[in-house]
Formats: structure tokens, sequence, C-alpha cells
């Protein structure tokens, strides 16, 4: 019997990622990309990488389904999901209890609360500004004239976290500079707008139970799944790729219309 094969793509803000899986949910293939100005453009690029590890041809694919922000800009899905829909998927595949999913991304947060069943009981969605995102992180870094990707080293570089006392984006460039004229090292204000966005993070919401944290942020910054394990003084738990859980969550969806 041949296999058959289900594809999700989810279109953020920041990137975009792919997931093929087949029948039995093994994740054969996973990419990620900048979105960019053009999401057709990036998802056609994300779902080539895939299919190029993975050994696929496109005509494989027996169903797509797209998600995040740009979920209607891709012209190959086959249908279309919310990206709540699609993170709490994904998250409880992996995890099948009562949790909480904290997603960080690059423009907004969510929280989502999955009851035992892996039904959504509850979510709340950070819309208004980017405090707390992975775009406040790139704006610190820019700030700094740092690339992001030295944030993740220099925050566990920090002997004396900096505390940041706004959340607002322009207001804690300002701050920051402050801190600076007055001796502050870099490492300590990294560390220091980590704490702001899990601090912004606990005030949506109550993070009740097992929570699992997922995004573009937690991927490429693991000290602050340490952070935020501290903050709440227990355990938080992980997906193996956590980029790429509403990714994995659509491919899930596209497997399930498919029957």
């Amino acid at each position: 019997m041949t296999d058959s094969y289900y594809c999700g793509v989810d279109v953020g803000a920041s990137t975009t990622k792919v997931v093929v899986i087949n029948e039995a949910a093994d994740v054969l293939g996973r990419a990620v990309v900048r979105s960019g100005m053009d999401f057709e453009a990036a998802a056609a690029e994300c779902l080539e990488d895939v299919l190029s590890t993975s050994k696929l041809e496109k005509g494989a694919l027996a169903r797509t389904i797209s998600t995040g922000y740009g979920r209607r800009n891709v012209p190959f899905s086959d249908g279309n999901r919310t990206e709540i829909t699609c993170h709490a998927k994904g998250c409880y595949h992996i995890f099948p209890r009562k949790i909480t999913v904290v997603d960080i991304g690059g423009q907004d947060n969510k929280i989502i609360h999955i009851d035992a069943g892996g039904g959504r009981s509850a979510f709340k969605m950070n819309r208004k500004c980017a405090a707390g995102t992975g775009a406040f992180l790139e704006e610190i870094a820019g700030k700094l004239n740092l690339p992001v990707g030295e944030l993740e080293g220099l925050a566990r570089e920090s002997k004396e976290e900096v505390t940041l006392g706004s959340f607002c984006t322009v207001f804690t460039q300002t701050e920051i500079l402050a801190k600076i004229r007055r001796g502050a090292k870099i490492p300590d204000i990294i560390k220091g707008a980590f704490r702001s966005v899990i601090k912004r993070i606990v005030e949506m919401d109550p993070l009740e139970g097992d929570v699992v944290l997922t995004g573009g942020v937690v991927a490429n910054n693991p000290v602050i799944i340490e952070m935020f394990a501290g903050q709440l003084g227990r355990e938080v738990h992980v997906p193996p790729d956590p980029q790429c859980t509403g990714a994995l969550g659509a491919a899930l969806f596209a497997r399930e219309d498919s029957k």
C-alpha cells in the first residue's frame, strides 16, 4: 500500500514554516524561511526545501493546509485553519494531556488553554503592541548594534540582570540608553530584555498546569526556557521543534481532512 503524505504551511509575519508528515504522522521534513514581503514566494520556497530534503514530489502530497498570518496567500493550499487552532493541534499531538500553550512569535504572543481531550478551552492573544514578542527583541538588538542571533549567548554571560521597567518598545530603548550611561553591562541588559518578555506574557493570562513553550523566540533563544521555568517555579515543556508546531498542526489537519 502506498503511503500518503500531508503538508502544513504556517505563514507568519516574520517566518514561514512548512512540515510534511506521512500517514503515521511521522515528520518527514521541515523548513523555515523569512516571510519577507512576498508570502506566496516564501511559502513556495519553503515547500521546495522540504520536498528536496524529504525526497518527495509535489504531486505526492495528498492534501495541504495553510495557517498563520498569511494563510490565504498560499495558492497550493487545499484549505486553511486559524493559527490558534493549528498551534493547539500540534502541541496536543506531542503532549496529549491538559496543557497551556505559550507561543512567542515575531509579532504576537498567544496563550492557548487545551483540555484533556484536546479541545481549546480558552485563549488570549497580544496583537496591539510588539512588546514581549520577537520584534521587541529585534528592536533591542538593533538599538545595541548587535545581530539578533547573539542575544542568546550574551544573556548567558549575565552576572547581574538589569531590570527594565517599561514594557513599551520605544520607552525601553530610551531606558536602555540610560542604563548604559550608568555603567550597566550589555549581557545584563539583554537578560533583562528576556525577563521583560516573560513578565509581559505572565501578565496576559494565568499559566496553569503543564506549560508548553513554542515559537521562533523559544527555538532561537533556549535561555528563555530556563528563565521561564525559574519565573514559574516549575518545569516547562518544549516540543522537539518549537518553531514548527503550527505547521505540524496544519499538516495533522490535512491528514484528518483527507479521511
